[in-house]
């Protein structure tokens, strides 16, 4: 029994391992296929490539992993909205129906 699950095992990391090279050739191939010609910057090579996927991951915490995802967000949203009555959530509602008609980032005056 145990024998089975080492071989999945070993196969799980081995998929894992080849994706992330795999990403890291896409990545590569895809900067210096565009921003080369669009912003003029340098052709990387393929650990290169591989170190702004690592930096991407760090700063930015992608690749599906646990992040903030859509359930948490309506969990907080509904949480904060219970303790409002009707009419504060219909003004707040209203509220952000604006910022998001005019765009959130302009000035708000």
């Amino acid at each position: 029994m145990k024998n089975k699950f080492k071989g999945k095992i070993a196969l799980f990391v081995g998929c894992g391992i080849a994706m992330f090279f795999a990403v890291s050739a896409i990545v590569m191939w895809l900067w210096n296929c565009l921003l080369p010609e669009i912003i003029g910057v340098k052709i990387i090579t393929f650990w290169q490539a591989m170190g702004i996927l690592v930096l991407s991951k760090i700063l930015f915490g992608g690749f599906g992993g646990k992040g903030f995802h859509k359930d948490k967000f309506r969990r907080l949203k509904e949480e904060r909205m219970s303790g409002m009555s009707p009419e504060e959530k219909e003004r707040l509602k209203e509220i952000w129906k604006q910022r998001c008609d005019r765009g959130f980032f302009r000035d708000q005056c």
